[in-house]
């Protein structure tokens, strides 16, 4: 069994087509198939059932799939520990973080990084929180920025801060200039929301629900920049970091207290389990938790 064998797998797993999995590799689709075939000829077993056009991982390949990802997260850290012979003079780094923290909380943290180790490379990634922790457990990332809590067996978690939720809306909206709102306002107000396949928009939808109601979205986005177009635009309300929409410096916003008393959320920090924190990844941390 060989190594690129493996990743040949893995990329067939995770794209379920060997046409788009050889044009992810640059292979041609026959050289791909030639190879999973010598993989499940080693193995003894099949792989996938191929039904037609389709594939889907067989139970053997689930298990073959979860010891190759760990395969290449040993190697992962190999490099890692050798490249600690070099310290900080040189190496890379790969985040993931939510939207609302890559304009917020990131910047400086990024700028004072680059400062301090110039031959560092640093690749951030906007991504969902689910997003993240498919990244981290494949280790695509080393460091993801994320809402707590986020659990699962192979990630550790660091607390950063408490993040304010508030409503933000039209400066020509009904409710604006009214320094602190129901939460119920919801109920009854037009609002501009993330799908709930967000985080932060089940995160809402529990609180209301306690309160006796769920929010119905007048138009539903997964852009925060269409969201608050759309506000702007006075097509309603919606509810999003207090940091972010600060960042953003809109004259054309009024932004809201919401009246409740869980109205925040916690970002923190999510790495996987036993993995070996190169120097890049602990001095970025320390630098994140500094602020």
């Amino acid at each position: 069994m060989e190594l690129r064998q493996l990743e040949y797998f893995i990329a067939v797993c995770e794209e379920l087509h060997f046409t788009r999995a050889a044009e992810k590799l640059g292979l041609t689709q026959p050289s791909l198939s030639q190879q999973i075939s010598l993989l499940e000829h080693e193995v003894g077993i099949k792989l996938f059932d191929r039904i037609g056009r389709r594939i889907a991982i067989t139970e053997s390949g689930s298990i073959l799939l979860e010891h190759a990802y760990r395969v290449f997260h040993e190697l992962s850290q190999a490099k890692a520990a050798i490249g600690e012979l070099h310290g900080l003079e040189r190496g890379a780094l790969k985040v993931g973080a939510l939207l609302t923290v890559v304009n917020t909380l990131l910047p400086q943290v990024l700028i004072d990084f680059h400062q301090l180790y110039p031959k560092i490379e640093i690749a951030v990634s906007g991504m969902r929180v689910d997003e993240i922790k498919k990244s981290i457990l494949h280790n695509a990332i080393d460091i993801g920025i994320v809402y707590l809590p986020f659990e699962h067996p192979e990630i550790e978690t660091i607390s950063l801060r408490k993040e304010e939720l508030v409503l933000a809306m039209s400066v020509h909206h009904p409710l604006a200039g009214q320094p602190i709102v129901p939460l119920h306002v919801l109920k009854d107000t037009a609002a501009i929301l993330l799908p709930e396949t967000y985080f932060i928009r089940r995160y809402l939808n529990e609180l209301c629900r306690q309160e006796g109601f769920l929010p119905v979205p007048a138009i539903e986005l997964t852009t925060l920049e269409s969201i608050l177009l759309m506000v702007q635009r006075e097509m309603g309300v919606t509810v999003l970091a207090k940091s972010y929409l600060h960042s953003l410096c809109h004259g054309d916003l009024s932004i809201a207290k919401i009246d409740h008393p869980t109205m925040e959320m916690e970002i923190g920090i999510a790495y996987r389990r036993n993995k070996h924190l190169c120097s890049a990844s602990r001095e970025f941390i320390k630098m994140l938790q500094g602020k």
